[in-house]
């Protein structure tokens, strides 16, 4: 038996500029965190023919064609796994959240068929094959950044050149900064996100259009991420705040799906409240709002008071691992 564990994800800076719709012809930037929220894909040989597979459905089909799951299909079929294959998954944080699950369930998954067939693969290639199924097997309008932050771990910055490289380095910063942030960054729920692939979808087709409006946000979100880069690095947690609320305000102008009243109600609270700045993570329509607070306590009432929950988090700084080989 084969269990791999993969971390979840929250979105620092540059979150849009990592789409090839864009970075093919800009170049793209992201800053991303991986957190101690995790996917688990256990891989196991089964005594009678055919896939048996568990998710949040359950499946047992006697060919890889059959296979529903979209994800599980081609990476099987990439992997070229022969029957007589057990396949589940579990996650800490359900899909749907805005926290990279569908990125992190590939890479995981492809982990573990790798290691089910004794077979080495470095994290580099491991997030280019997972990117490269969601993104051209399955034509998912995704990015790159979770798929790399899965495989990779830790707080990095992932810079994407026109040609499709990839180049990931460290956020170089202190272990000072490092604990301020852990203590200070907060995360709540608002409820489950459905529209993150009709907003990459839209945002899509105006880059490959040469939408003014849309290129012109993604230039300043790629700056804008450069620019929390640089205020991290020297240490400026409230200017990096700061910079987090102009973020939102920018990110919530590229597309009308991105927000909604309620969710510009939880946000106004929070600032209200404690809040330096924040932002939705991922795509948009719902999921997480990652806050800085220097006031936790206060914070996590007034959220408490609009229904919200908070989930407690760390960084994770060993991407995917092969957890158990039994």
């Amino acid at each position: 038996m084969i269990i791999t564990r993969t971390p979840l994800r929250i979105s620092i800076g540059g979150g849009g500029t990592d789409l090839p719709s864009y970075y093919e012809k800009f170049g793209g930037f992201v800053i991303s965190a991986a957190i101690n929220k995790y996917v688990y894909i256990t891989a196991n040989q089964t005594f009678r023919p055919g896939y048996f597979l568990k998710y949040s459905k359950i499946e047992t089909v006697e060919t890889c064609d059959e296979i529903q799951h979209d994800i599980i299909r081609e990476t099987v079929r990439r992997m070229a796994m022969g029957p007589n294959l057990e396949i589940s998954s579990i996650a800490d944080v359900p899909a749907g959240t805005g926290l990279g699950s569908s990125g992190s369930f590939t890479v995981g998954l492809l982990h573990a068929l790798h290691a089910y067939k004794r077979l080495h693969i470095s994290t580099s290639e491991l997030a280019h094959m997972a990117n490269d199924i969601e993104m051209n097997v399955l034509g998912e309008p995704c990015g790159k950044q979770d798929h790399y932050i899965a495989a990779y771990g830790g707080i990095t910055c992932q810079e994407y050149g026109a040609d499709g490289s990839v180049t990931i380095s460290p956020l170089s910063i202190d272990d000072a900064t490092r604990r301020d942030l852990r203590e200070n960054l907060m995360l709540f729920f608002t409820g489950y996100s459905r529209t993150a692939s009709e907003v990459l979808d839209d945002q899509r087709a105006k880059s490959e259009a040469g939408d003014p409006t849309m290129l012109e946000n993604l230039e300043f979100i790629k700056t804008h991420g450069q620019r929390i880069q640089g205020v991290l690095e020297a240490g400026d947690t409230s200017g990096f705040a700061e910079l987090m609320n102009e973020h939102w305000q920018r990110k919530r102008d590229r597309s009308a799906n991105i927000s909604n009243g309620e969710i510009d109600d939880v946000y106004e609270h929070a600032r209200k409240n404690g809040a330096l700045g924040g932002k939705l993570v991922g795509a948009g329509g719902g999921g997480f709002m990652l806050f800085y607070t220097r006031e936790r306590p206060r914070l996590r009432d007034a959220m408490a008071d609009r229904g919200l929950q908070e989930m407690d988090f760390a960084f994770d700084f060993d991407g995917s691992i092969v957890q158990l080989r039994a």
